[in-house]
């Protein structure tokens, strides 16, 4: 073996690296060599020998004239402790240096291989940055004398005591926060990637639940990259348990357990693991070690050497399974899938998006060719639903997976079980307190309304006298055909029931509403055109449609500095107040003298928002004092009110209910989405005392003959007694203002005035998670139906923005543990791609002329 001077190893990496493709603007690890995470199922299991006998096999194996540079293999430890008497990347790069040197006969080509640690605590006398004292580099040459394998070692951060990372730390300080873990790694991982003849492993340090330097468990510490793992079982007594509970954790927190290998200590501890996974992952079984400290396990790594191979053969079978599915997913899912809300004659296959994964926020997008996955961060919020950041989404996933195990799914009627229970108690302590006695669970969203619908219209009945019991418990009247009162945009879901209380709008028309057939919907509902607020020019402005037009009014009765003066209740005793309810009562009334039988049996309301994009365009905000004044007044006519809070509950808008920031109670309210954070489907419709009564009676017939088969699901209930609690509370949701009950400022208000006053924007959205803007775009070219954004859409996408249009709305949506800085970044990001977008429309206009 020949040493190397550091001069020359730099111009030999230079020389290897030269065919590299260079750095890509991603946070994840490339995809085009396999990378593998090595763990232990405790410590002292052999993670090590593993990693040293997987880099001689691959190493090792016969030669390929072709290539035109070294096959080559990365073996990094991000934490090491014990160091520099104890180091790991230092075993590998030796013991791989001596098997070559020992091999007979000599191989015909030569190896390069290097050992170096970049970071250490001051007691191990490492430098803070860049090469340091501890490297070595070493030519092991072959009958051919031509470099074609290359083998690269690097420790990323040391500490000195042989302990736990976290405990180095207390004692020797170089505290390494989790970020900056992850990042050096990430660095670790770029350098020489688009070789496709590469390996990298990652030896983690201890057992999988070990914790890092910061006392984050590594499981979770390495998450987000989510790569693929190679367990190190334990062949001990006891280990049988510990190789479980350690494969059990992994696959918990979402990462691919390709193989289980472990040391043979004559206990066959591999029969029972293998019976366990059921042929799920392989189990390898590697001869016994030599106890023997003197020993050089050349011999042993000889006998082991037919194991190792076949470890990097199952391990190159999983990666090639893994891209080629990626690869193949796009032309599949256009092939067989049916996207809600989706024309798929406009989506091309490669513009169809392929999720690995999600932690927290974040999605892992795989982006073709052996280019790897992009980070985006989910500004859709899954679909209005998400809310966990990386922390909670562990939290829920362990408590349903307890919950399944212990459930299953168990029927509701007339039984209980501790997480339906406990979530209705956290309901009516929370969004339901002070008002709401009753819990009634369903499914999703729409039909959590359409339940609401009934409560509400059975109430009417019976407080309006037209209920009547005949003797066998049926129940007749007059007739009567009950309609709803709602706002023009509103929206409540896609069920056919929860259709009819939605105004025409895209949602509902001739080819969305079967029932009608060829007559025009028109809806079962009274629908009101409601004052709308927004942001432009840095300022909160009310829009009062075409029929609420007054005659004299003020500019500081539609012109605000903030949002806290639109929801001043000081703004009930206002003219605009007042010619809000005149509007009302003059509606109800003109409905009320049509004489026919027709009355309004429900008020629905979604409080503080519309979420409906019509033909006018625009996601708005209703004026939270019109909302305010119509609830009073339905209420004074009895007309129960039903709050739609599907989306707008659990502080969606900054408070846990949007009945606190409206200042009013309902009757009934609709609740899901966030409720579960999002993970799983659950929706509850909360009630009085006095809704729950009306069906009351000594007739089965007279109760609520409505329910679903996963009615109360035990998973559901479970993850949303999880996420009631996790968001309100100040120690797991730091977003949380102890004092108010609401959530901080998560948008930064200057930048919030930047992109209300840029030119390409119409009007500005901002309540809560929520921020939306509508575009101010050309002509017709607006609603539901326009393609106006798609191309910023496109960009921010680029810019690691994961969004969704909504016609000429583009909109970003946070949840509620969402750090303000990450906010910040997402509004910096669209401030600086409108710009590029507002360019490339005006080039794209002069060109037309």
């Amino acid at each position: 073996m020949l040493p190397v001077s550091s001069s020359t190893h730099h111009r030999l990496l230079r020389r290897l690296f030269s065919s590299s493709t260079g750095s890509r603007p991603t946070t994840q690890p490339p995809l085009d060599h396999p990378i593998y995470m090595i763990w232990g199922s405790n410590t002292a299991v052999g993670k090590t020998l593993v990693s040293a006998g997987l880099a001689h096999s691959v190493l090792s194996g016969s030669s390929s004239p072709a290539r035109d540079r070294p096959i080559r293999f990365n073996y990094i430890k991000p934490v090491q402790t014990g160091f520099p008497l104890d180091s790991d990347s230092r075993f590998v790069y030796r013991k791989v240096s001596d098997l070559f040197a020992a091999r007979k006969p000599k191989p015909n080509f030569s190896l390069f291989a290097s050992n170096r640690a970049i970071r250490g605590s001051r007691s191990v006398g490492l430098g803070e940055l860049g090469v340091s004292e501890e490297e070595e580099e070493v030519v092991v040459v072959g009958e051919g004398g031509v470099v074609e394998r290359e083998l690269r070692c690097e420790t990323v951060f040391s500490w000195r005591e042989a302990v736990s990372p976290h405990l180095a730390v207390e004692r020797e300080g170089a505290a390494v926060g989790d970020a900056e873990l992850v990042e050096s790694l990430r660095r670790c991982l770029r350098v020489g990637d688009g070789g496709g003849g590469d390996w990298t492993v990652i030896e983690t340090a201890g057992g999988v639940a070990s914790p890092g330097p910061s006392g984050t468990l590594q499981c979770d510490l390495y998450r987000p990259y989510r790569l693929p793992a190679i367990l190190v079982g334990d062949g001990r007594l006891g280990g049988i348990s510990g190789t479980i509970s350690a494969y059990e954790c992994l696959t918990l927190r979402g990462y691919d357990v390709v193989a289980v290998i472990l040391e043979d200590r004559g206990l066959a501890n591999e029969v029972p693991l293998m019976s366990y996974l059921r042929k799920r992952v392989p189990v390898l079984v590697l001869p016994s070690v030599p106890e023997d400290p003197s020993n050089d396990l050349i011999k042993w790594f000889d006998e082991a050497h037919g194991v190792f191979c076949s470890l990097k053969e199952t391990i190159l079978s999983a990666y090639s399974e893994r891209m080629e599915r990626l690869h193949e997913m796009p032309q599949k899912a256009g092939n067989i899938l049916w996207w809600p809300f989706t024309q798929h004659s406009l989506v091309p296959e490669e513009d169809v998006t392929v999720i690995d994964s999600r932690c927290g926020e974040n999605f892992a997008v795989f982006k073709g060719g052996n280019h790897g996955f992009v980070q985006q961060f989910d500004a859709c919020a899954s679909w209005w639903t998400q809310g966990p950041n990386a922390t909670l989404q562990v939290e829920l996933a362990r408590d349903m997976g307890y919950t399944a195990a212990r459930f299953g799914h168990v029927m509701f009627p007339e039984n209980v079980y501790e997480p339906a229970l406990k979530c209705a108690e956290l309901l009516l302590q929370g969004v339901g307190q002070g008002w709401a006695s009753r819990v009634y669970f369903s499914d999703n969203g729409s039909t959590a309304v359409e339940i609401a619908l009934k409560m509400a219209f059975r109430k009417f009945t019976l407080d309006h006298g037209i209920l009547l019991n005949s003797q066998n418990g049926s129940m007749f009247g007059r007739p009567n055909e009950f309609k709803v009162l709602a706002l023009n945009g509103s929206y409540h879901g896609d069920t056919l029931g929860a259709m009819e209380a939605q105004a025409p709008s895209s949602y509902t028309g001739f080819l969305q509403q079967p029932w009608y057939g060829s007559v025009l919907y028109t809806g079962r509902g009274l629908f009101l055109d409601p004052p709308t607020v927004f942001i432009c020019d840095g300022h909160w402005t009310i829009s009062l449609s075409n029929v609420l037009q007054p005659e004299v009014l003020r500019s500081e009765d539609t012109t605000f500095t903030s949002s806290d003066e639109i929801f001043c209740r000081s703004r009930d005793h206002s003219d605009l107040a007042r010619h809000y309810s005149a509007y009302i009562v003059q509606k109800l009334s003109s409905f009320s003298q049509l004489g026919s039988s027709t009355r309004i049996g429900a008020l629905i309301i979604e409080p503080g928002k519309t979420a409906l994009i019509q033909a006018a365009g625009g996601m708005h905000m209703i004026d939270p004092l019109f909302q305010r004044v119509l609830v009073n007044e339905c209420q004074s006519r009895k007309i129960p009110v039903i709050f739609d809070e599907v989306f707008t509950g659990f502080w969606r808008l900054g408070s846990e209910s949007a009945a606190e920031i409206l200042g009013c109670l309902p009757d009934i309210a609709c609740f899901g989405k966030l409720m579960t954070g999002g993970v799983i489907p659950l929706a509850a419709t909360l009630a009085t005392d006095a809704v729950y009564n009306a069906f009351k009676g000594d007739s089965k017939l007279v109760a609520l003959l409505h329910g679903h088969s996963y009615s109360a699901h035990a998973m559901g209930c479970a993850a949303a007694a999880t996420a009631i609690q996790w968001f309100k509370d100040p120690l797991t949701n730091h977003n949380i203002s102890v004092d108010q009950r609401r959530l901080k400022e998560l948008w930064d208000s200057e930048l919030v005035q930047k992109i209300s006053s840029h030119s390409a924007v119409k009007r500005v959205v901002l309540l809560g998670t929520l921020f939306a803007v509508e575009l101010r775009s050309e002509g017709s070219d607006v609603g539901y139906s326009s393609m106006y954004a798609s191309s910023l859409i496109q960009k921010l996408r680029a810019d690691g923005i994961y969004t969704r249009p909504l016609g000429n709305v583009v909109y970003l949506m946070c949840g509620p543990c969402t750090p303000p800085h990450i906010c910040n970044q997402l509004l910096e990001k669209l401030y600086g791609q409108l710009h590029e977008f507002s360019q490339s429309r005006l080039a794209e206009v002069r060109s037309v002329v």
